[in-house]
């Protein structure tokens, strides 16, 4: 069976050699290896569950990248697929280890949502980021004083320290940006979140002013969707469509709600919103007029002549 697979096999010996995103990505892939190796097997879940003293459920969730794996386990289901070749079995348990190591969000555990540590493993991964906003600035491109305003209004309850920490991990995110070989990000933001006050006139026009500076970067194309547009194919909500350089990682989908996410990875979903995403950039204002608007919103604002 190791034979059978050894097509499969520079992938993870690529990915050991050049590691993207941290313990998310890697767990999704050696999920993905793991589910190919049964599936050529023939082996259930339940099969492949009892091999490793667990149930199905507890393969699904390797398999789908959802929880870290213990070495022996990996081993054990290696020696039911048949994996014998001691090369091809080293390989997997290293990204099992690596898999199992903490990424740096994990510090920020006690004001990080469960269902969004997901996507910042995946951000970390992806080499094009797609994202429409309708109410507010993409958290990628917020500044602290607008990222502080939107957080105190979605965590209403939330004490002063845990305001700070969750802009400081914002501010952190932002940081895959400016490094090098950084994702390509390309942001469709509705005119409406650039005339809502978050956070006062002086964070707003700083927020701006950053949205002006952040669209010269080469890695960034910000696009506005102006009110003369009317309705916009995706007025159901916000949407961020992930997309990666590592083969065995499909496009994802990522859909925020208020205290959960949807995370979509199925073609036929990822090709809907795909569509969407393009309609809404062929209809929104090109980049290169994207100064232009921002500095009507200046004006528009009354933003223009005070100093920042």
């Amino acid at each position: 069976m190791a034979s059978a697979q050894a097509g499969r096999t520079p992938s993870v010996r690529d990915l050991l050699s050049h590691p993207r995103g941290g313990p998310t990505v890697l767990r999704i892939v050696l999920g993905t290896h793991l589910r190919r190796l049964r599936e050529g097997c023939g082996i259930s879940r339940e099969a492949a569950g009892e091999s490793i003293r667990g149930s199905h459920a507890k393969i699904s969730r390797l398999e789908l990248g959802r929880v870290s794996a213990k070495e022996r386990d990996i081993a054990d289901l290696l020696t039911l697929y048949g994996v014998t070749d001691k090369t091809q079995r080293e390989q997997f348990l290293a990204l099992a280890r690596q898999a199992s190591t903490p990424g740096w969000w994990q510090k920020y555990g006690d004001v990080l949502p469960s269902w969004f540590e997901t996507m910042i493993g995946l951000e970390e991964a992806a080499s094009i980021i797609r994202t429409y906003e309708v109410q507010f600035v993409p958290g990628l491109l917020q500044t602290p004083d607008y990222a502080r305003a939107c957080i105190r209004l979605g965590n209403p309850r939330a004490t002063d320290r845990q305001v700070d920490r969750r802009v400081e991990l914002r501010m952190r995110r932002q940081d895959l940006l400016l490094r090098e070989h950084a994702p390509k990000l390309w942001a469709v933001v509705d005119e409406a979140a650039l005339t809502r006050p978050m956070g006062g006139p002086a964070a707003m026009r700083i927020q701006i002013r950053h949205l002006r500076e952040m669209a010269e970067r080469p890695n960034v194309t910000l696009q506005i969707a102006p009110f003369r547009l009317g309705g916009l194919a995706a007025a159901g909500g916000p949407v961020t469509i992930l997309r990666f350089l590592e083969p065995d990682l499909p496009d994802i989908v990522y859909l925020e709600q208020l205290n959960s996410a949807l995370y979509l990875d199925k073609r036929e979903d990822v090709e809907d919103y795909l569509a969407v995403m393009d309609s809404l950039c062929a209809t929104a204002e090109p980049h290169g007029r994207t100064p232009d608007t921002l500095d009507r919103v200046l004006v528009s604002q009354g933003l223009e002549d005070a100093d920042g």
